[in-house]
């Protein structure tokens, strides 16, 4: 009977005494629980930087291809008109010879 009693004792002390530990187990918890959100919160604030460097990247880059290719097709353009302006002038002088009498 007194080995009953005294396991039965161990035992409610023993739970008894895992009481308190899990009870700060649980604060623990909520640190955890907190600095996880601290965490995502960072990590979502250095995405959004990340994100923002890169548009900031791609529209540099976009605007300098952007004007090097205007600047092309004006040079191009520019050429061209210059070649079927001398053109002309060469199909001017060439009909204006061929209208007279020889």
């Amino acid at each position: 009977m007194k080995t009953n009693k005294l396991t039965v004792a161990l035992l409610f002390g023993a739970a008894l005494a895992c009481t308190p530990v899990s009870g700060l187990s649980q604060s623990r918890d909520d640190n955890s629980a907190k600095q996880d959100m601290h965490n995502a919160g960072t990590e979502t604030k250095d995405a959004a930087k990340d994100v923002g460097h890169g548009v900031q990247k791609g529209t540099a880059k976009g605007y300098a291809k952007t004007k090097r290719g205007t600047k092309r097709a004006w040079h191009k353009t520019k050429d061209t008109t210059k070649g079927a302006v001398n053109g002309a002038k060469e199909g001017a002088r060439q009909s204006d010879d061929s209208d007279r009498p020889r």
